[in-house]
């Protein structure tokens, strides 16, 4: 039972809402009778509805993102349908721009755009004092962090042991990319050292091993990143695992000298690449350094055992077929463990609206407002770009052919014309991009190597059995055994021994193997 409830809908179980924590930590004398419950996006509305009623609160808020307001939409409505009288604040990213358009915010009764950790408590505690609020929406001031209570110590034992441990240094970035959101948080803020380091402190001292830090530019601060890194290398144990979101070309010998000390598999970094396009980098506002951004890859490569995540983005004004093409062939010459290649996305409140009359861009109007076509890239070509992230995605940065995807491309074929073409083969062959098992996808790859590029079946028998042996399986596929050489062979990982101590997903130890 609490007066005040706060839910959100989170994409999946083991993600934690960094967002709620924060705002709970910041009720303040409210505390007592406020209470956060998360559930997820394929849950059933109705069972969530009960759920939140089972409670009898006095005011309901909710956490909006692009990833689960559609569901969330749903709910708020029952929720108005049945109990009218609750009051129903939303708050969040997918709610902080363009509220006059959005269905959800229509059904809702107050809305707090930006940043609400101190704003939340006033609005609650004026609803509970039957006190009348005047604007239905209400714009929170950007905090300063000094003075945003820290959320760390709402973290239960079952989330240390099951769930993401979201942390933050900053908020804010200081560039302008006129796709994300964050361009929109100026200025950047930093969270008080000392009390951070105390409170990962805490959460190490109770069991905590995997942190992923939210921060968009964790190096733009030198001083704070390098001992934000020295603190957990200085208290490195077996099973620590920290991901970080960084700054391409931004890595200068004082991070170098540490990032190289840290074992194998513990460190993954989050790299935005987006484009290589320097005239689409100017069209989107973005700075970056390309050169310096390649020996930054060529550096955590070659010098360390950090797993890099490296994004590219389909669909920017002014980035054609080829260029796109081009762009992905030379990131993949970097070597990245994992390239991500999304669709753009016109997030709410973005500037990269500005260029939908010259470059012609169509969006889908339903989360999560995916780019249908523009200018220069039609829908059909498009639609053919998704189906190569998501095959890339399953063959290339799954892990589980690590060895077998560069046998796509050989000679003058380029890393993108090869796999193109392997896409197009397997999805004429399987005509779909989903529910495809490892032992599907195996044979496929398989059978496209051996008879389609006409290599030796015997040599892609035995890569095969390396990459799907690589997490540690022991059986062989019924479809090699007649390729393989009839003597007993070991096929094991080297995982267990090169990244086995790590809490790096499964997906990565099997890069890092």
């Amino acid at each position: 039972m609490a007066d005040i409830l706060l839910c959100t809908l989170n994409a999946k179980y083991p993600h934690s809402s960094f967002g709620l924590r924060y705002l709970m930590a910041n009720m303040g004398d409210l505390a007592d009778r406020a209470r956060m419950i998360e559930f997820g996006i394929n849950e059933r509305s109705t069972d969530i509805l009960d759920k939140i009623l089972q409670g009898s609160p006095s005011i309901v808020g909710f956490g909006v993102y692009i990833w689960n307001v559609e569901q969330t939409t749903r709910i708020v409505a029952d929720l108005k349908a049945v109990r009218h009288d609750i009051p129903i604040i939303l708050g969040g990213p997918e709610v902080s721009y363009e509220t006059e358009t959005q269905r959800i915010c229509e059904l809702g009764d107050f809305i707090i755009t930006g940043e609400a950790d101190l704003t939340l408590p006033k609005v609650c505690q004026q609803l509970l004092d039957e006190e009348h609020i005047e604007d239905r929406v209400i714009h929170s001031p950007v905090p300063s962090m000094d003075e945003v209570c820290l959320p760390y110590d709402l973290y239960t034992e079952r989330d240390i042991r099951e769930r993401v441990i979201y942390v933050e240094v900053s908020r804010g970035c200081p560039y302008t990319c006129e796709f994300c959101l964050s361009a929109l948080e100026i200025p950047v803020r930093q969270v008080p050292l000392d009390p951070f380091l105390e409170a990962m402190q805490t959460l190490l001292d109770r069991g905590a091993r995997s942190f992923k830090f939210v921060d968009r530019t964790f190096n733009l601060n030198l001083r704070v990143s390098q001992s934000i890194l020295q603190f957990f290398l200085d208290r490195y144990e077996p099973g620590l695992f920290l991901h970080f979101e960084m700054i391409p070309d931004r890595l200068p010998e004082s991070l170098r000298d540490v990032i190289a000390q840290f074992p194998d598999g513990t460190l993954q970094f989050e790299v935005g690449v987006q484009t290589f396009n320097d005239d689409v980098s100017e069209f989107i506002s973005r700075r970056q350094d390309n050169e310096k951004l390649a020996d930054n890859l060529a550096f955590l490569r070659e010098q360390t055992g950090v797993h890099i995540h490296a994004d590219l983005i389909v669909g920017l004004p002014g980035e054609s077929l080829e260029s796109f093409a081009a762009g992905f062939n030379r990131l993949v010459e970097r070597r990245p463990q994992e390239i991500q290649v999304g669709i753009l996305k016109r997030l709410r409140g973005t500037p990269i609206i500005r260029h939908d009359d010259e470059w012609q861009m169509v969006y889908s109007p339903n989360a999560p407002f995916e780019i249908l076509q523009n200018r220069l890239l039609d829908a059909a070509t498009i639609a053919k770009l998704r189906r190569f992230a998501r095959f890339w995605d399953l063959i290339a940065n799954s892990g589980n052919f690590v060895e077998t995807t560069p046998l796509l491309w050989h000679g003058d074929v380029t890393p993108f014309d090869g796999f193109s073409e392997f896409v197009a083969w397997l999805f004429a062959r399987e005509g779909q991009s989903h529910s495809l098992s490892l032992i599907r996808l195996t044979e496929a790859m398989f059978e496209f190597l051996a008879n389609e590029l006409q290599h030796d079946q015997s040599e892609v028998a035995e890569i095969l059995l390396r990459d799907y042996q690589r997490a540690g399986r022991k059986d062989k596929p019924a479809f090699l055994r007649r390729w393989l050489a009839s003597s007993p062979q070991e096929h094991g990982s080297r995982e267990s021994i090169a990244v086995g101590d790590s809490k790096a997903s499964k997906r990565q130890r099997r890069h890092l193997g």
